[in-house]
């Protein structure tokens, strides 16, 4: 790494490490002054307030610009949104778009800040390769998609390189059939050659190298929300959002690359 591109990669590490630090206390402190009795709603939009900040102000720090089209979730009910996962990013546009709940790998749970952050905002924690932690995890989804919040996951369960989309688990699909939320799907795609894009490395590396990286963008387009009836199955819905975010992200690739 050039000697610019690691005082880079430091200022920005920095940054987060700083901000992140400022906020969690302070918004940790007022949930605990809040009542008992509020509304769960209440304490849902201080939430994602709280989350659309943080993440907000981190895609500036990282130099992400995004670039964002289609319809915003009407609230009110569950929403289950499904992304392909392109960047440690991802969670960041996706969060200050949606605030809710993310469904994320287990070990972060155990990370220095990062980690009390996302127990503090009611993230979900799955570790992939175990069977009872999958289920749990689906549990978790549909009782928070049962009470009308919006939950975030990943179905192709890792970061993969490039636009093509990989086949879906269909954990998270069984979940929201069982709570009647709405699907939305999203595409997401980094602008070509994009130091905050994943490229076949191992996760310490991706973030590294997209601390060190040169600003970029990336384009978010959201798809209108996926219909589910009565005799509707998880597999077919699955499958549904699979062909309906690969469509969204060659949509969100020309989006990006129009403006590059």
């Amino acid at each position: 790494m050039s000697p610019r591109r690691e005082i880079r990669r430091v200022a920005r590490v920095a940054g987060f490490a700083s901000l992140t630090a400022a906020m969690l206390p302070a918004y940790l402190a007022r949930e605990a002054l809040a009542s008992d009795g509020e509304v769960g709603a209440r304490r849902d939009a201080r939430r994602d307030a709280w989350v659309g900040t943080w993440a907000g102000a981190l895609l500036q720090i990282f130099g992400v610009g995004v670039l964002s089209r289609g319809p915003a979730p009407i609230h009110g009910r569950g929403h289950l949104v499904v992304s392909n996962h392109r960047s440690t990013a991802d969670i960041l546009v996706l969060l200050r778009a949606f605030g809710g709940h993310m469904v994320s790998r287990a070990d972060l749970a155990r990370w220095p800040l990062v980690g009390p952050a996302a127990r503090a905002v009611g993230t979900v924690f799955v570790d992939r390769s175990d069977a009872v932690s999958g289920a749990a995890a689906v549990r978790a989804i549909r009782s928070r998609l049962a009470q009308g919040a919006t939950v975030i996951v990943f179905p192709e369960g890792t970061t993969f390189p490039g636009d093509e989309v990989r086949p879906f688990q269909a954990g998270a699909f069984v979940a929201a059939l069982h709570s009647g939320a709405d699907v939305i799907p999203v595409g997401i795609a980094y602008a070509t050659g994009s130091g905050a894009a994943f490229f076949n490395e191992s996760f310490p590396a991706h973030l590294r190298r997209m601390a060190g990286a040169d600003p970029s963008g990336v384009a978010m387009c959201m798809g209108a929300p996926i219909a589910i009836e009565n005799k509707t199955r998880a597999a077919r819905l699955r499958d549904q959002a699979h062909a309906e975010v690969q469509r969204l992200v060659h949509e969100a690739r020309r989006m990006v690359d129009a403006r590059d």
